[in-house]
Protein backbone atom coordinates (compact mmCIF):
# COMPACT_ATOMS: atom_id res chain seq x y z
CA UNK A 1 0.00 0.00 0.00
CA UNK A 2 1.32 3.39 -1.02
CA UNK A 3 2.26 5.72 1.97
CA UNK A 4 0.59 8.67 0.65
CA UNK A 5 -2.51 10.13 2.82
CA UNK A 6 -5.80 8.69 1.44
CA UNK A 7 -7.08 12.44 1.30
CA UNK A 8 -4.47 13.28 -1.26
CA UNK A 9 -5.53 9.95 -2.85
CA UNK A 10 -8.71 11.15 -3.36
CA UNK A 11 -7.70 14.89 -4.67
CA UNK A 12 -5.56 13.14 -6.86
CA UNK A 13 -8.12 10.31 -8.06
CA UNK A 14 -10.56 13.10 -8.95
CA UNK A 15 -8.44 15.62 -10.88
CA UNK A 16 -9.39 15.21 -14.46
CA UNK A 17 -13.05 15.88 -12.94
CA UNK A 18 -12.02 18.99 -11.38
CA UNK A 19 -9.50 20.08 -13.88
CA UNK A 20 -12.23 19.56 -16.79
CA UNK A 21 -14.31 21.51 -14.43
CA UNK A 22 -12.07 24.21 -14.74
CA UNK A 23 -11.63 24.41 -18.35
CA UNK A 24 -15.33 24.16 -18.63
CA UNK A 25 -15.67 27.12 -16.50
CA UNK A 26 -13.02 29.26 -17.85
CA UNK A 27 -14.55 32.78 -19.63
CA UNK A 28 -17.54 32.21 -18.09
CA UNK A 29 -17.04 35.30 -15.34
CA UNK A 30 -16.70 38.48 -17.14
CA UNK A 31 -20.14 39.87 -16.34
CA UNK A 32 -21.10 41.87 -13.29
CA UNK A 33 -23.85 39.66 -12.17
CA UNK A 34 -25.22 36.08 -13.36
CA UNK A 35 -27.48 36.49 -15.57
CA UNK A 36 -29.93 33.55 -17.93
CA UNK A 37 -27.21 33.65 -20.13
CA UNK A 38 -24.53 32.68 -17.83
CA UNK A 39 -26.41 30.77 -15.93
CA UNK A 40 -27.19 28.66 -18.75
CA UNK A 41 -23.47 28.11 -19.71
CA UNK A 42 -22.44 27.42 -16.66
CA UNK A 43 -24.69 24.55 -16.44
CA UNK A 44 -23.80 23.29 -19.75
CA UNK A 45 -20.24 23.37 -18.03
CA UNK A 46 -21.47 21.17 -15.16
CA UNK A 47 -22.92 18.89 -17.76
CA UNK A 48 -20.11 18.59 -19.24
CA UNK A 49 -17.75 17.96 -16.68
CA UNK A 50 -20.00 14.45 -16.28
CA UNK A 51 -21.90 15.49 -12.97
CA UNK A 52 -25.14 15.27 -15.33
CA UNK A 53 -28.18 17.26 -16.14
CA UNK A 54 -29.83 16.66 -12.53
CA UNK A 55 -26.90 17.91 -10.72
CA UNK A 56 -26.38 20.53 -13.28
CA UNK A 57 -30.08 21.32 -12.87
CA UNK A 58 -29.78 22.00 -8.91
CA UNK A 59 -26.41 23.49 -8.86
CA UNK A 60 -27.75 25.91 -11.79
CA UNK A 61 -31.13 26.58 -9.20
CA UNK A 62 -28.88 27.20 -6.32
CA UNK A 63 -26.75 29.64 -8.26
CA UNK A 64 -30.23 31.65 -9.67
CA UNK A 65 -32.09 31.46 -6.19
CA UNK A 66 -29.40 33.05 -4.41
CA UNK A 67 -28.70 35.95 -6.66
CA UNK A 68 -25.52 37.12 -7.08
CA UNK A 69 -26.17 40.58 -7.84
CA UNK A 70 -22.36 41.67 -7.20
CA UNK A 71 -21.16 38.92 -9.62
CA UNK A 72 -19.61 35.70 -8.43
CA UNK A 73 -16.09 34.06 -9.65
CA UNK A 74 -15.19 30.72 -10.47
CA UNK A 75 -13.97 30.23 -6.82
CA UNK A 76 -17.51 30.71 -5.78
CA UNK A 77 -19.14 28.28 -7.87
CA UNK A 78 -16.74 25.72 -7.23
CA UNK A 79 -17.64 26.42 -3.42
CA UNK A 80 -21.54 25.87 -4.37
CA UNK A 81 -21.16 23.05 -6.32
CA UNK A 82 -18.87 21.21 -3.77
CA UNK A 83 -21.82 21.89 -1.05
CA UNK A 84 -24.16 20.68 -3.45
CA UNK A 85 -22.36 17.75 -4.67
CA UNK A 86 -22.27 16.72 -0.22
CA UNK A 87 -25.51 17.11 -0.48
CA UNK A 88 -26.14 14.43 -2.77
CA UNK A 89 -23.29 11.97 -2.19
CA UNK A 90 -23.98 11.81 1.82
CA UNK A 91 -27.51 9.81 1.30
CA UNK A 92 -25.55 7.06 -0.65
CA UNK A 93 -22.16 6.71 1.27
CA UNK A 94 -22.68 4.10 3.29
CA UNK A 95 -19.69 1.48 3.94
CA UNK A 96 -20.80 -2.22 3.65
CA UNK A 97 -22.02 -3.94 6.82
CA UNK A 98 -21.70 -7.62 7.71
CA UNK A 99 -24.47 -8.32 9.94
CA UNK A 100 -25.62 -11.60 8.28
CA UNK A 101 -26.96 -14.27 10.97
CA UNK A 102 -26.10 -16.78 10.45
CA UNK A 103 -23.06 -16.85 8.93
CA UNK A 104 -21.36 -16.23 6.19
CA UNK A 105 -22.55 -13.26 4.57
CA UNK A 106 -22.43 -13.89 1.14
CA UNK A 107 -21.32 -10.96 -1.44
CA UNK A 108 -22.29 -11.80 -4.87
CA UNK A 109 -20.06 -9.09 -7.20
CA UNK A 110 -20.91 -8.09 -10.55
CA UNK A 111 -19.63 -6.20 -13.87
CA UNK A 112 -18.66 -6.03 -16.57
CA UNK A 113 -14.94 -8.21 -17.62
CA UNK A 114 -12.20 -5.04 -17.46
CA UNK A 115 -14.05 -3.12 -14.88
CA UNK A 116 -11.59 -4.03 -12.33
CA UNK A 117 -13.78 -6.19 -10.65
CA UNK A 118 -11.60 -8.99 -9.86
CA UNK A 119 -8.73 -6.96 -8.01
CA UNK A 120 -11.42 -4.75 -6.53
CA UNK A 121 -12.49 -7.85 -4.78
CA UNK A 122 -9.74 -8.44 -3.31
CA UNK A 123 -9.39 -5.12 -2.04
CA UNK A 124 -12.78 -5.71 -0.58
CA UNK A 125 -11.09 -8.83 0.84
CA UNK A 126 -8.38 -7.29 2.86
CA UNK A 127 -10.91 -4.44 3.77
CA UNK A 128 -12.55 -6.71 5.81
CA UNK A 129 -9.88 -8.56 7.00
CA UNK A 130 -8.16 -5.46 8.48
CA UNK A 131 -11.73 -5.16 10.15
CA UNK A 132 -11.04 -8.37 11.85
CA UNK A 133 -13.99 -10.32 9.75
CA UNK A 134 -12.95 -14.14 8.69
CA UNK A 135 -12.84 -14.04 4.79
CA UNK A 136 -13.38 -16.54 2.07
CA UNK A 137 -13.46 -16.10 -1.50
CA UNK A 138 -15.21 -18.37 -4.25
CA UNK A 139 -13.43 -17.82 -8.05
CA UNK A 140 -17.17 -18.30 -9.74
CA UNK A 141 -15.95 -16.47 -12.87
CA UNK A 142 -15.20 -19.52 -14.08
CA UNK A 143 -15.34 -19.10 -17.85
CA UNK A 144 -12.16 -17.00 -17.94
CA UNK A 145 -9.18 -19.49 -16.71
CA UNK A 146 -7.35 -15.83 -16.27
CA UNK A 147 -9.94 -14.75 -13.83
CA UNK A 148 -9.70 -18.11 -11.68
CA UNK A 149 -5.85 -17.38 -11.17
CA UNK A 150 -6.05 -13.79 -10.91
CA UNK A 151 -8.37 -14.26 -8.04
CA UNK A 152 -6.41 -17.42 -6.78
CA UNK A 153 -2.72 -14.84 -7.21
CA UNK A 154 -4.80 -12.15 -5.09
CA UNK A 155 -6.05 -14.63 -2.33
CA UNK A 156 -2.43 -16.10 -1.58
CA UNK A 157 -1.36 -12.37 -1.31
CA UNK A 158 -3.92 -11.33 1.11
CA UNK A 159 -3.94 -14.75 2.82
CA UNK A 160 -7.15 -15.53 2.70
CA UNK A 161 -8.80 -18.87 1.79
CA UNK A 162 -10.42 -19.54 -2.03
CA UNK A 163 -12.46 -21.84 -3.46
CA UNK A 164 -11.96 -22.64 -7.32
CA UNK A 165 -12.42 -24.85 -9.94
CA UNK A 166 -11.59 -25.59 -13.82
CA UNK A 167 -12.34 -23.21 -16.20
CA UNK A 168 -15.90 -23.97 -17.69
CA UNK A 169 -16.96 -25.51 -14.34
CA UNK A 170 -20.01 -25.35 -12.20
CA UNK A 171 -19.84 -21.97 -10.74
CA UNK A 172 -23.38 -22.64 -8.58
CA UNK A 173 -21.31 -25.97 -7.48
CA UNK A 174 -18.29 -23.78 -5.81
CA UNK A 175 -20.43 -21.41 -4.71
CA UNK A 176 -22.19 -24.49 -2.42
CA UNK A 177 -19.22 -25.55 -1.37
CA UNK A 178 -18.29 -22.16 -0.53
CA UNK A 179 -21.18 -21.73 1.91
CA UNK A 180 -20.54 -25.24 3.30
CA UNK A 181 -17.31 -24.79 4.16
CA UNK A 182 -17.75 -21.24 5.42
CA UNK A 183 -20.42 -22.07 7.81
CA UNK A 184 -18.08 -25.64 8.76
CA UNK A 185 -14.70 -22.68 9.39
CA UNK A 186 -16.63 -20.33 10.77
CA UNK A 187 -16.13 -17.43 7.78
CA UNK A 188 -18.28 -14.23 8.40
CA UNK A 189 -17.97 -13.29 4.54
CA UNK A 190 -18.00 -14.95 1.42
CA UNK A 191 -17.29 -13.17 -1.46
CA UNK A 192 -18.09 -14.47 -5.00
CA UNK A 193 -16.74 -13.76 -8.49
CA UNK A 194 -19.20 -13.78 -11.18
CA UNK A 195 -18.75 -14.20 -14.62
CA UNK A 196 -18.81 -10.58 -16.68
CA UNK A 197 -20.81 -9.22 -19.25
CA UNK A 198 -23.88 -10.09 -17.80
CA UNK A 199 -26.04 -8.04 -19.54
CA UNK A 200 -24.61 -9.53 -23.06
CA UNK A 201 -25.09 -13.31 -22.52
CA UNK A 202 -28.07 -15.25 -21.84
CA UNK A 203 -26.24 -17.88 -20.66
CA UNK A 204 -24.11 -15.92 -18.12
CA UNK A 205 -27.52 -14.50 -16.73
CA UNK A 206 -29.05 -18.20 -15.97
CA UNK A 207 -25.59 -19.01 -14.48
CA UNK A 208 -26.44 -16.30 -12.01
CA UNK A 209 -29.80 -17.64 -11.51
CA UNK A 210 -28.54 -20.33 -11.02
CA UNK A 211 -26.69 -19.37 -7.99
CA UNK A 212 -28.38 -17.61 -6.90
CA UNK A 213 -31.46 -20.80 -6.42
CA UNK A 214 -28.19 -22.61 -4.99
CA UNK A 215 -28.01 -19.92 -2.38
CA UNK A 216 -31.67 -19.58 -1.34
CA UNK A 217 -31.44 -23.50 -0.59
CA UNK A 218 -29.02 -23.54 1.73
CA UNK A 219 -29.75 -19.90 2.79
CA UNK A 220 -33.07 -18.01 2.23
CA UNK A 221 -31.28 -14.39 3.17
CA UNK A 222 -28.23 -15.07 0.72
CA UNK A 223 -26.60 -13.88 -1.42
CA UNK A 224 -26.62 -11.12 1.18
CA UNK A 225 -25.42 -8.34 -1.13
CA UNK A 226 -25.27 -7.94 -4.86
CA UNK A 227 -22.60 -5.29 -5.45
CA UNK A 228 -21.84 -3.93 -8.72
CA UNK A 229 -18.40 -2.85 -9.96
CA UNK A 230 -18.11 0.41 -12.48
CA UNK A 231 -15.13 1.50 -13.45
CA UNK A 232 -14.74 5.30 -13.29
CA UNK A 233 -12.80 5.63 -16.49
CA UNK A 234 -16.08 4.51 -18.73
CA UNK A 235 -17.80 8.13 -17.79
CA UNK A 236 -21.92 7.69 -18.30
CA UNK A 237 -21.05 4.35 -19.91
CA UNK A 238 -21.20 3.37 -15.69
CA UNK A 239 -25.10 4.65 -15.85
CA UNK A 240 -26.04 2.55 -18.55
CA UNK A 241 -24.67 -0.88 -16.72
CA UNK A 242 -26.21 0.48 -13.24
CA UNK A 243 -29.62 0.41 -15.39
CA UNK A 244 -28.76 -2.83 -17.46
CA UNK A 245 -27.82 -4.67 -14.13
CA UNK A 246 -30.20 -3.49 -11.52
CA UNK A 247 -32.99 -5.35 -11.98
CA UNK A 248 -31.11 -8.03 -14.24
CA UNK A 249 -29.04 -9.02 -11.36
CA UNK A 250 -30.81 -7.44 -8.09
CA UNK A 251 -27.83 -5.18 -7.54
CA UNK A 252 -27.73 -4.07 -3.92
CA UNK A 253 -25.16 -1.53 -3.84
CA UNK A 254 -22.22 0.29 -6.15
CA UNK A 255 -18.03 0.16 -5.87
CA UNK A 256 -16.84 2.94 -7.92
CA UNK A 257 -13.10 1.48 -9.12
CA UNK A 258 -10.14 3.32 -11.66
CA UNK A 259 -10.45 6.69 -9.80
CA UNK A 260 -6.52 7.30 -10.88
CA UNK A 261 -6.82 10.71 -12.22
CA UNK A 262 -7.68 10.32 -15.19
CA UNK A 263 -11.07 8.47 -14.10
CA UNK A 264 -14.30 10.88 -15.40
CA UNK A 265 -15.08 10.85 -11.36
CA UNK A 266 -18.17 13.10 -12.17
CA UNK A 267 -20.23 10.41 -13.05
CA UNK A 268 -20.07 8.97 -8.95
CA UNK A 269 -22.48 12.06 -8.43
CA UNK A 270 -24.48 11.77 -11.41
CA UNK A 271 -25.19 7.40 -10.40
CA UNK A 272 -25.66 9.02 -7.18
CA UNK A 273 -28.23 11.72 -8.08
CA UNK A 274 -30.01 9.18 -10.93
CA UNK A 275 -30.10 5.70 -8.69
CA UNK A 276 -29.65 6.70 -4.83
CA UNK A 277 -28.07 3.79 -4.73
CA UNK A 278 -26.07 2.61 -1.96
CA UNK A 279 -22.22 3.47 -2.67
CA UNK A 280 -19.93 1.02 -0.53
CA UNK A 281 -16.38 1.96 -1.09
CA UNK A 282 -14.16 3.74 -4.27
CA UNK A 283 -10.77 3.01 -5.76
CA UNK A 284 -8.31 4.76 -5.83
CA UNK A 285 -4.69 3.45 -6.58
CA UNK A 286 -3.43 -0.12 -7.74
CA UNK A 287 -2.64 -1.06 -4.19
CA UNK A 288 -4.41 -3.88 -1.84
CA UNK A 289 -5.67 -1.07 0.67
CA UNK A 290 -6.20 1.32 -1.84
CA UNK A 291 -10.17 0.78 -1.87
CA UNK A 292 -11.97 2.30 1.19
CA UNK A 293 -15.20 3.84 2.21
CA UNK A 294 -15.84 7.42 1.56
CA UNK A 295 -16.75 11.11 3.07
CA UNK A 296 -18.88 12.82 1.04
CA UNK A 297 -17.50 15.81 2.09
CA UNK A 298 -13.77 15.22 0.93
CA UNK A 299 -15.08 14.17 -2.32
CA UNK A 300 -17.24 16.45 -3.00
CA UNK A 301 -14.52 19.21 -2.18
CA UNK A 302 -12.27 16.80 -4.87
CA UNK A 303 -14.61 16.82 -7.09
CA UNK A 304 -15.16 20.69 -6.98
CA UNK A 305 -11.45 21.50 -6.78
CA UNK A 306 -11.81 23.24 -3.35
CA UNK A 307 -9.79 22.94 -0.13
CA UNK A 308 -13.06 23.19 2.21
CA UNK A 309 -16.37 24.10 2.49
CA UNK A 310 -17.92 26.95 4.04
CA UNK A 311 -20.38 26.49 6.97
CA UNK A 312 -23.54 28.13 7.30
Amino acid sequence: MSDTPWTEKIFGGFRRTSEKLGENLSGLFTKAALDRETLDEIEEALIASDLGPATAAKIRARLSDERYDKGIDEAGVRQVVAEEIEKILAPVAKPLEIEAFPRPQVILVIGVNGSGKTTTIAKLAHLLTEQDYAVMLVAGDTFRAAAIGQLKVWADRIGVPIISGKEGGDAAGLVFEGVKQGTAKGIDVLIVDTAGRLQNKTGLMDELSKIRRVLGRLNPAAPHDVLLVLDATTGQNALNQIEIFKESAGVTGLVMTKLDGTARGGVLVAAAEKYGMPVHAIGIGEGVGDLRPFDPAEVARAIAGVERIRKA
